[in-house]
């Protein structure tokens, strides 16, 4: 998403987590890997020891096979060049992906890249993410969609509160551990949201991480954005668009 936003939203969602004791999580860098500077991050999930990136931007968007411990990208499939590629997630052997404005998803193979299908959705699609039974898209606003992984077709809707407001801006998502992770655009915070409820369960600030002299050439465009959990290894992976690094990272309890 190309459009500012303030940081107000993130001093009310750590000032609101304090009062009511929703745990906050800062962390610690367990290692940090290259990943390409040019890259502006809308999806990121981890299969069988590579990345897999989605990428935004018109005329650069691509879902991407990388390597962790070099950044290398060692597969690659452009989108069409009039769409704006948004969030990703592994369904199977197959690899999801939105795009922003354009209201149409691209499903391909994950070993070959190559097209399988494509399908429409109504608004915006942000981020995504899966797990055993469903789909999970965001669309920027407060709301999360919960799609049918076969059908791509909308199950019903969860809207995510902490202490009864809603959160707006859910952005990348990721399923971690039966959570659901999700950036909240424009600030450096990942809500912990359980998926049943749209409880927020859980804040991870993670201020600090990249100062934003080292975010690219644009600091409006270059947030965090980008969670990859490997559940075999229990490893955690943040990044951010246009961002030269990528991190693991353990989280460590704030306010308990």
């Amino acid at each position: 998403m190309l459009k500012q936003f303030t940081t107000f939203a993130l001093a009310c969602a750590l000032a609101g987590a304090a009062q009511a004791a929703i745990p906050v999580y800062g962390f610690v860098v367990k290692n940090t890997y290259p990943h390409d500077p040019q890259a502006f991050t809308q999806g990121l999930f981890f299969r069988d020891g590579f990345l897999y990136e989605s990428t935004g931007l018109n005329g650069r968007s691509s879902i991407r096979k990388v390597e962790l411990k070099t950044g290398k990208v060692v597969q690659k499939k452009d989108l069409p060049s009039d769409v704006f590629g948004e969030g990703a997630a592994a369904v199977g052997n197959q690899i999801v992906g939105l795009t922003w404005t354009s209201q149409v998803g691209y499903v391909f193979d994950m070993k070959s890249f190559n097209l399988k299908q494509r399908f429409q959705y109504e608004g915006e699609g942000w981020g995504l993410a899966s797990d055993a039974r469903h789909l999970y898209m965001s669309d920027g606003s407060s709301f999360i969609r919960i799609l049918d992984p076969k059908t791509m077709k909308e199950l019903r809707r969860i809207q995510v509160t902490a202490d009864g407001r809603p959160i707006q801006q859910l952005n990348e998502l990721e399923v971690v551990e039966g959570e659901l992770y999700s950036n909240i655009w424009g600030t450096d915070v990942i809500a912990r949201i359980d998926p049943g409820s749209g409880k927020v369960v859980g804040w991870i600030n993670l201020a600090g991480l990249l100062p934003p002299d080292q975010r690219g050439t644009s600091l409006v465009d270059a947030v965090l954005n980008g969670i990859a959990w490997d559940g075999k290894g229990r490893r955690l992976f943040v990044t951010g668009k246009l961002w030269p690094k990528l991190f693991e990272i353990e989280l460590v309890p704030l306010n308990r």
